[in-house]
């Protein structure tokens, strides 16, 4: 085989074609739960046990697959990614995670997620096999979807298409200066003003919409309206981009004044001032930058990395993405970020949870995902140590929908490459 070949996207894994049983190994079901010396049995990609070993009988013509000594965890989920829209963020033919405009709510980032993407099979090395392929650029970004990581086309790979809304929060804090530069005193005025007549676009086309929904079917279709339809009955959700508490606050009031369902705000550095604001209203959080400085002088060097355990206390809906520089390359380190949570107040168990089960009920998928239980899907990972530790994280089986899919990715294929020439380890 030519080096070419070898250096390939893997083929898609084909469907289960006969009963695996995992034996041995401890079970991580995602949701707290651990069991030792545990047994998970799948069919046609469904998880038909998922307990004790004590407490299962083996079909017969299954195969076996003894896993002793090593950790079964449900496959990591990874929320709010441009994974599949960006091959190399530096060549901007590679780069297609935004629209030309400022109001785009009838894009749909799905069509454009590439599933040759070199990057996909180094992120589903390290456990993530399900994304939130999400937009970027303007106001409202347009929908995201939710993918699994293993497909020949977008259309196989698609697992909830078009399930939210993305909306960047225009920011109200003045621009940082450098080298002694001195502020317009009238630039902060005419920053407001632009800033309100782009909250007023926003509010008349979230009007327009909500109206929309009650027109004869026999109207011509409008895309733009149509595509927000589903916020007000709930069958999609707002993600709401921001960071600093004054605009979160800002951001949730505006959306349940204007008859908004379900409300997730994504980011949120500073959702530790308002954890009651946010339990009351019921919205959940999508931690980003865990991995990251404090906001201001003042704020606690830890602060980031203690944030998911704060909410974790607080009772409030949470997950963990990885959104940032080198997102797309880096998102592979997802589980190391909940690794970071869990030692700053949280226990492993409750960051395992963070990436797997969370993320699936904030993006409606807790019936199939993130969590290894009978009747839901057989997505999961096996580990010779700790997944969520960068140093024990190594993947020995992984499984999307109970197809075992080739491991190897192009890092993987250099890395054998040149220790076979060098002879070194």
């Amino acid at each position: 085989m030519s080096i070419a070949a070898q250096a390939q996207v893997p083929m898609p894994a084909p469907a289960q074609s006969k009963p695996i049983v995992l034996t041995g190994g401890t079970l991580h079901v995602g949701n707290g739960t651990v069991v030792p010396d545990a047994v998970v049995a799948f069919d046609k990609g469904r998880i038909l046990y998922a307990g004790a070993r004590s407490g299962y009988t083996p079909a017969a013509g299954a195969e076996m697959v003894d896993v002793k000594g090593q950790e079964i965890y449900p496959g990591l989920i990874l929320p709010n990614t441009t994974l599949g829209l960006t091959e190399t963020e530096s060549v901007r033919a590679t780069v297609d995670e935004r629209e030309v405009g400022e109001l785009n709510p009838n894009v749909r980032s799905l069509i454009a997620y590439n599933t040759d993407s070199d990057v996909l099979p180094t992120v589903r090395t390290n456990g993530v096999l399900l994304a939130q392929i999400t937009p970027r650029g303007g106001l409202l970004s347009g929908q995201s979807s939710v993918v699994q990581l293993d497909a020949w086309n977008w259309e196989d790979a698609a697992v909830r298409p078009d399930e939210g809304q993305h909306l960047v929060w225009p920011t109200s804090a003045p621009p940082r200066f450098f080298g002694g530069a001195t502020a317009d005193p009238r630039a902060a005025e005419r920053r407001e003003q632009a800033r309100q007549q782009r909250l007023n676009e926003l509010e008349q086309l979230f009007a327009e919409a909500s109206a929309y929904r009650y027109l004869s079917t026999v109207h011509a279709t409008n895309l733009r309206l149509a595509s927000l339809g589903g916020l007000f009955d709930g069958s999609k959700t707002l993600y709401i981009h921001a960071d600093n508490g004054k605009e979160i606050l800002e951001a949730v009031r505006f959306a349940k004044r204007l008859g908004v369902q379900k409300v997730t705000v994504v980011g949120a550095r500073d959702a530790w001032m308002m954890l009651d604001f946010l339990k009351q209203n019921d919205v959940a959080v999508v931690l980003s930058r865990i991995h990251a400085l404090p906001l201001r002088d003042g704020d606690d060097y830890d602060q980031a990395y203690k944030l998911p355990a704060t909410l974790q206390k607080a009772g409030i809906r949470y997950c963990l993405d990885y959104e940032g520089s080198m997102e797309t390359a880096g998102s592979r380190n997802l589980a190391f970020v909940a690794g970071t949570a869990a030692g700053f107040g949280l226990t492993k168990e409750q960051a395992l949870t963070a990436v797997t089960l969370s993320p699936a009920q904030i993006l409606g998928l807790d019936k199939d995902y993130g969590s290894l239980e009978a009747g839901k899907s057989a997505t999961l990972v096996v580990s010779r140590g700790d997944l969520l530790d960068m140093r024990t994280n190594d993947l020995t089986h992984a499984y999307i929908d109970g197809r075992e899919f080739n491991r190897d990715n192009k890092q993987t294929y250099l890395s054998n490459k040149f220790v076979t020439k060098y002879g070194v380890k």
